[in-house]
């Protein structure tokens, strides 16, 4: 038979729901501590599988040389910047392909016609 529960617990009603931890400053968020030094905001931004799959090798690639686990929006963030410091002016673009030539250009990397 089974063992019949204590009907009344040690604590009272009211210390059952009191923190047995003192609380830090602050209440605790939920998911990962953040681990950046300035304010941010999460977007959603769509992607081609081939660009996941570049996002993703590059990762796994890193993290094989170096050890290092770098996220996709590591990668897209350090992308950012880089673009952002290179003071490339992309203004003039008027479309996807325009970006991509600029700074394909400014790389020396793209060439007419290949």
């Amino acid at each position: 038979m089974a063992r019949r529960r204590n009907a009344h617990p040690s604590k009272s009603k009211t210390d059952l729901f009191t923190p047995t931890r003192r609380a830090t400053s602050g209440k605790r968020k939920p998911g990962r501590p953040p681990v950046h030094d300035e304010a941010w905001t999460k977007v959603t931004v769509v992607l081609f599988n081939r660009q996941i799959v570049f996002l993703d090798r590059l990762a796994a690639n890193i993290r094989a040389q170096t050890g290092a686990a770098i996220s996709r929006a590591q990668l897209i963030r350090a992308l950012l910047d880089a673009v952002a410091d290179a003071d490339i002016d992309l203004t003039a673009s008027l479309s996807e392909a325009d970006l991509k030539a600029t700074l394909l250009a400014r790389l020396g990397k793209y060439r007419m016609g290949l």
